[in-house]
């Protein structure tokens, strides 16, 4: 079962917002409690004691080189080693986050792998901070209630009212790898289409769509453009990149096939989900694309206006 309880296609849209918005560097505990490879076991289950907590991460410098939970003490007290080094007992192979991240890449990491704790990591690959589903649904709840309270303000505020004739086209340019704006266009299109009134469901529905698309751009294409047009009770979403182009649409239209390299994989991104879900909250879909000219992605979504509440 999933250690937080909201996922990023059926949560409300407040939550979507917030965990697409929300960087990992905005959640994650810092300063951290950390140890040396050469203190011993024993060192450090009285500096978990001490401190509260049940992972350490063991470092040299700023640099991670592997971490002793509270399981690794339990086993070391088990078997008669607390007294050796942390050097050898620790834990190597560490999945890591990336401080750069969404939220929404940590709450699938807590989804997927059986762990407590993520160490967090820089672009200089140097160790920032860590994080657990406790300091997301903390900062969660603070943003939640903020938003509440903008709510409320809002409501209370005299109603502009929209006519329906109004079009509205904004385009977006998203380059390669910038994994740290990744999620701009999306959070712009829902702020827009929140202040037009339109139903929760249909913003939900738009909000996945535009963010794997610009995810899609980041992760897989040399940079290219994602064009929203409002109007007629509609939202169309138009992306095109420059390249490389899709040699099997059908293949990657597959639920989970990726082309992304093992780096890209490391941060989170490339499982194989984009256009999958792109295509599922879509009332109309298409995909071109051409070996060394790029791809186009045409996803339609009907919109609907929040039904007015009589007094």
């Amino acid at each position: 079962m999933n250690p937080i309880p909201i996922n990023t296609i059926n949560s409300p849209t407040v939550i979507l917002e917030l965990i697409y918005r929300l960087k990992i560097k905005d959640v994650m505990s810092t300063p951290l409690v950390t140890a040396d490879k050469s203190a011993s076991l024993r060192s450090i289950q009285l500096l978990m004691r001490d401190k509260n907590v049940t992972g350490i991460p063991i470092v040299q410098g700023n640099r991670l080189l592997g971490l002793v939970s509270m399981d690794d003490i339990i086993q070391a007290l088990d078997l008669g080693y607390i007294e050796e080094t942390a050097e050898k007992h620790m834990t190597r192979n560490l999945t890591v986050l990336e401080d750069d991240m969404p939220v929404s890449f940590a709450i699938t990491y807590f989804d997927t792998y059986p762990y407590h704790r993520f160490p967090v990591l820089s672009k200089k690959k140097e160790l920032v901070g860590m994080v657990t589903t406790r300091d997301i649904s903390a900062r969660l709840l603070l943003e939640i209630n903020r938003e509440v309270d903008a709510i409320e303000q809002a409501a209370a505020a005299k109603h502009v009212a929209h006519e329906d004739s109004i079009v509205k086209k904004q385009t977006f340019t998203v380059l390669r790898h910038n994994f740290e704006n990744a999620g701009y266009a999306s959070t712009e299109l829902k702020k827009f289409l929140k202040s037009e009134n339109i139903d929760t469901a249909a913003i939900r529905r738009a909000a996945v769509a535009s963010y794997e698309l610009e995810i899609n751009l980041v992760v897989h294409s040399e940079g290219g453009t994602i064009t929203s047009e409002y109007g007629d009770n509609k939202l169309k979403l138009t992306v095109t990149d420059t390249g490389p182009g899709i040699p099997d649409i059908d293949a990657a239209m597959e639920e989970g096939f990726s082309t992304a390299n093992s780096w890209i994989r490391s941060l989170g991104f490339g499982a194989g989900m984009g256009l999958p879900n792109v295509k599922r909250v879509s009332d109309e879909f298409s995909i071109t694309s051409e070996m060394g000219k790029g791809t186009i992605v045409v996803a339609v979504i009907y919109l609907s206006k929040k039904k007015e509440i009589s007094q």
